[in-house]
């Protein structure tokens, strides 16, 4: 694991996605790739937490039972976050996984104001 960035607290939520998102990558390597080693890179940059997994491994059959769902489950909680998540085998090989999430939550629009009765 290599952490770039200058490293800053993250809401409870946006931690929980990475981290699911980390867990979800390095199962699909384990049980789809047939790898010998992932790396995990967490890049912190001004606005954005970057995480990045990445194999060297080759597409095979998988080792045990599964969904099928990792990588839409990945992309449905970086969108619940404000996120993003790209997924794809590399150029030199291998498999690689990368999530951007915001930094801070995503402002909810604000509930509208209470309509007042007018009074004859």
């Amino acid at each position: 694991m290599t952490l770039t960035g200058t490293a800053s607290p993250l809401a409870p939520a946006t931690e929980l996605t990475a981290y699911r998102i980390i867990q979800e990558a390095l199962t699909n390597t384990h049980k789809h790739a047939s790898a010998t080693q992932a790396d995990v890179v967490l890049d912190y940059g001004p606005h954005v937490l970057r995480v990045t997994v990445t194999d060297d491994g080759h597409p095979g059959a998988p080792k045990g039972p599964g969904s099928g769902h990792g990588l839409i489950g990945m992309r449905e909680r970086a969108i619940a976050s404000g996120g993003t998540v790209t997924a794809g085998p590399r150029p030199e090989g291998g498999f690689q996984v990368v999530a951007e999430l915001p930094l801070s939550l995503p402002r909810q629009p604000s509930d509208p104001p209470l309509l007042r009765k007018r009074h004859p």
